[in-house]
């Protein structure tokens, strides 16, 4: 029904079972004339090129990602390559004189989880990890020990890149002391499951990007600010200066949106490509709710006819699931092993079926491009 949108994708690998979507989604094709329009809009404006871009086309980015997450003040979502980035320079708003504490849980992605084990290596740092399993009691736990002190940063995933178990982050920031950095990383719930921040813009800083189920590709990634932030990063850039460059001097101002965070040049291809895919949704009237609600559909074809196949290793017993009516865009299989899991990885792209897994669990991520042919055609090379 949406393969249209992905023509160019589709066309491009005829024979493979994409099941990988949560990990390297398809590109629209609209984000194709996207990428060229950059590059005449860099010829055309040439050394007037940023005025033009943060004047006419980021706030054109802002305003689409803030109706798509229910946030009253576009201004206040700031881009940057990468989401790391963003951690660093939030970690840097800290005030390292003191000693930093740190709660987040085991399942965070790599790129936070490694810094944050390589900050614990001071003796300054101290981070504590809430085990995500088993989830039933995940949130009464992670809420005794945002109970137990006033946590100087507090960093968890809306859908947990490991299993797509959703947490209820909402939940928690009430909890969470005010003077405390509240930092959800939304990457792999963001235009996959329904996300409304307005009743908690305030209080949180969302993380996400365009590589997932944003599906523009890497390197557009933003950061939602709330209004009353008033911060200085030590890991700063000259963007958050942009607009006073003429007056730079040994003085090191930050302006009170959220451009505080702001770094340094980048390469603003990504965000057309961005604007493009979330103007497609638009155009093809894709709300997340209904994006959410095809994938559901697939996700529980995919289960009943994989259940008929009685597999020793992919059934229900070895999902990891709370809840598949609140869940997010791939299915995760916890596998006896290391060694079991690539084996069955390599097995299926050897049928021409790409899925990933990370340590024992093999994940098959759906996306807007499957249909019920496909998903049955993937269980039978199972």
């Amino acid at each position: 029904m949406y393969k249209h949108i992905y023509r160019r994708f589709l066309e491009a690998n005829p024979t493979l079972l994409h099941f990988a979507s949560h990990s390297h989604h398809y590109w629209p094709d609209a984000t194709r004339e996207a990428q060229l329009q950059y590059w005449d809009d860099s010829a055309k404006h040439v050394d007037h090129k940023w005025e033009f871009l943060f004047t006419q086309k980021v706030p054109v980015a802002q305003k689409l990602i803030a109706e798509n997450l229910n946030l009253s003040n576009p201004s206040q979502i700031v881009f940057a390559p990468n989401t790391h980035e963003f951690v660093f320079r939030l970690i840097s708003s800290l005030d390292w004189t003191k000693k930093i504490s740190i709660l987040t849980t085991d399942s965070e992605f790599y790129s936070f989880d490694r810094q944050a084990n390589r900050l614990a290596e001071f003796a300054q740092f101290e981070v504590v990890k809430v085990p995500v399993m088993p989830f039933d009691t995940f949130h009464e736990r992670f809420e005794q020990e945002l109970a137990s002190r006033s946590w100087n940063l507090v960093f968890l995933s809306h859908v947990f890149f490991n299993s797509a178990l959703v947490s209820d982050f909402k939940r928690l920031s009430q909890k969470a002391s005010p003077s405390s950095l509240f930092v959800v990383d939304g990457y792999h719930g963001f235009m996959a499951v329904p996300t409304d921040l307005k009743t908690v813009e305030d209080k949180i800083f969302y993380l996400a990007g365009s590589y997932k189920y944003a599906q523009g590709g890497e390197g557009a990634c933003f950061l939602h600010v709330p209004s009353s932030a008033r911060h200085r990063p030590f890991y700063t850039g000259w963007f958050a200066e942009l607009a006073h460059l003429s007056a730079v001097g040994n003085q090191v101002p930050y302006p009170e949106d959220a451009s505080q965070y702001s770094g340094s040049t980048m390469d603003l291809t990504p965000v057309y490509r961005l604007i493009a895919t979330l103007e497609t949704f638009k155009k093809e009237g894709l709300s997340v709710t209904k994006i959410h609600s095809w994938v559901q559909q697939n996700q529980k074809l995919f289960l009943e006819e994989l259940e008929k196949k009685h597999h020793p290793l992919l059934n229900k017993r070895s999902l990891i699931v709370s809840d598949l009516n609140h869940h997010g865009h791939f299915l995760t299989f916890n596998l006896p092993s290391v060694e079991e899991t690539q084996k069955m990885v390599a097995h299926l792209k050897n049928q021409g079926v790409l899925t990933d897994s990370r340590g024992t669990r093999l994940r098959f991520g759906f996306g807007l491009y499957h249909d019920k042919s496909q998903i049955e055609k993937c269980i039978s090379l199972i």
